[in-house]
């Protein structure tokens, strides 16, 4: 080493200069490796987003079977389909259809606690109605707690009437190609013990100015139990005759079995 004090030290006495990367290099490199990333998650999510919508369908659909046998196992019992809801001797409405079938839907500890000569939002029926049944429950609904988007076909000549039970034998069409219930939009939820369901207004404004649960359409049960798709394009005709016991039918049907 140099004795020489102006001199830089090292071990030969030449001039030491240390290279270092260029930080411009740097930036571009995590550049690229950002648009990578950015690129993965524009391709996985639109994938993950499919699947969603494809479980919840799929569960709905399931909701939706499971709420159908329900109704025929309460029809191998009492000799007919239950009304649309019942009601006192001044014909007040009092409870719906989804109650009376409790005891088909795993829910018997429940219809026992509920009284069903008071209506359905009597205080005597609070605790029934502060719980939520999640067999009424659409996945994708995002309406409010114990509230269910699962209607019965309530229109004119449909499968449901207040206070009148059904009989299989009086669906002149055929269980296959009859309505029983469907899976409204969000905003047309109801309490699932409310004696409400889907009337004709409902189905007239279906596939004009209503949203769906599901993009596309909607899933409905038929009275023989199976569960099928029915296009948010159906004309109202056909929906028409879908909605009635004796209609004329016809096929806009994409069976979910």
């Amino acid at each position: 080493m140099s004795d020489n004090p102006y001199e830089s030290p090292s071990a030969d006495g030449k001039l030491s200069i240390e290279k270092t990367p260029a930080r411009g290099a740097g930036l571009i490199r995590w550049l690229v490796v950002g648009a990578i990333l950015m690129v993965l998650v524009s391709l996985l999510l639109p994938a993950r987003r499919t699947a969603t919508v494809a479980a919840r369908r799929n569960t709905c659909t399931n909701h939706l079977k499971q709420i159908a046998f329900a109704l025929l196992n309460y029809q191998e019992v009492y000799g007919s389909l239950p009304p649309a809801h019942t009601v006192d001797a001044a014909g007040k409405p009092l409870h719906s259809w989804r109650v009376l079938i409790l005891p088909f839907m795993e829910e018997a500890a429940l219809y026992d606690k509920i009284d069903l000569a008071k209506p359905w939002d009597d205080p005597a029926n609070r605790e029934a109605f502060e719980t939520t049944i999640s067999g009424y429950e659409c996945p994708s609904t995002d309406g409010p707690p114990a509230h269910t988007t699962y209607l019965a076909v309530a229109t004119t000549g449909g499968c449901f009437q207040p206070g009148q039970p059904r009989k299989l034998d009086e669906i002149a069409d055929g269980t296959s190609q009859t309505l029983m219930v469907v899976d409204v939009d969000s905003a047309h939820s109801v309490h699932w013990m409310s004696p409400q369901d889907a009337g004709d207004v409902w189905f007239e404004q279906f596939g004009a100015s209503l949203d769906t649960q599901h993009p596309g359409g909607i899933l409905a049960a038929f009275v023989d139990g199976h569960v099928s798709w029915i296009t948010e394009t159906a004309d109202q005709e056909t929906l028409r005759a879908l909605t009635t016991v004796a209609g004329r039918d016809s096929e806009v049907l994409d069976p979910e079995d």
